[in-house]
């Protein structure tokens, strides 16, 4: 164990401090997880664990026991300190510093029936985050991200996911890749599209497939229209013509589950 941290100008605490920052995210390949219970879902989903911060006043031990085992890696830090480097207010008194990973499309383990969730150009941290969070609770194969404007490990992603970041596969890739990719597997492309004619309830999800989500902003590219097997919509009853992305994701794939049984 370390020696107790006072002063948020110890140079661990900097290190720390600079992952807030994408650019540095990407040039270290090391992120932050908040929490006891995000830190052991990493732990479960195999990422690599550099050090635990923990701060005494805060921490409840009986929740966190397992992690404060961890002799060699815990980091004490005063709560000064540990109000500086959190993030979020309910942390728990403990965060860690962890690997990232690489997310490549020709790594994901497809099944039989492949159910597979697509976003392409995501931007805002929290909408991923909440897509996240229902891909673990539909049980679909992967989420595979295009073209992304925000990182996997965007502290607000892990926030917001609730630790779903660690628990379906993820990939990362352009739309073309995954177009490509899509079609080797022989799992059929249906986009989300406000111009379609067919609801998103007519269409047959028992098959392998693949739901594609597109920005809030400007919707799908014409790439993924083009490349469809059947664009989709969710038929609006009131004024605004379009749901919020993460709600559309949770409507649209927990019809596909529907229509499986419900079975993973």
């Amino acid at each position: 164990m370390h020696f107790l941290i006072t002063s948020t100008q110890n140079p661990k605490i900097k290190s720390l401090l600079a992952l807030e920052k994408p650019r540095e995210r990407r040039k270290q390949q090391l992120f932050v997880v908040e929490g006891a219970k995000e830190v052991r879902m990493a732990i479960e989903a195999g990422y690599k664990i550099g050090n635990i911060f923990y701060c005494e006043e805060i921490i409840n031990h009986k929740e966190s026991a397992d992690l404060l085992s961890q002799d060699r890696l815990l980091v004490p830090v005063s709560k000064e300190v540990f109000d500086k480097i959190a993030i979020r207010e309910t942390t728990g008194g403990i965060l860690a510093v962890a690997e990232q990973k690489t997310h490549r499309l020709q790594d994901i383990q497809v099944s039989k029936n492949p159910l597979i969730l697509i976003l392409e150009a995501v931007e805002k941290p929290g909408n991923l985050g909440a897509i996240l969070r229902t891909a673990d609770a539909s049980g679909v194969d992967a989420v595979i991200i295009c073209d992304p404007q925000t990182d996997f490990y965007n502290p607000n992603v892990i926030r917001s996911s609730v630790g779903c970041v660690f628990t379906k596969q993820i990939a990362s890739a352009t739309s073309s890749e995954t177009i490509e990719w899509l079609n080797k597997n022989g799992i059929k492309i249906f986009c989300t599209y406000l111009k379609a004619s067919v609801p998103y309830n007519e269409v047959d999800f028992k098959q392998p497939a693949a739901i594609v989500m597109g920005t809030e902003a400007t919707g799908l590219s014409d790439l993924w229209v083009e490349n469809s097997s059947a664009n989709i919509i969710i038929p609006m009853q009131g004024v605004i013509d379009s749901l919020n992305v993460s709600n559309a994701a949770a409507v649209v794939v927990f019809e596909a589950v529907r229509q499986r049984g419900f079975n993973k």
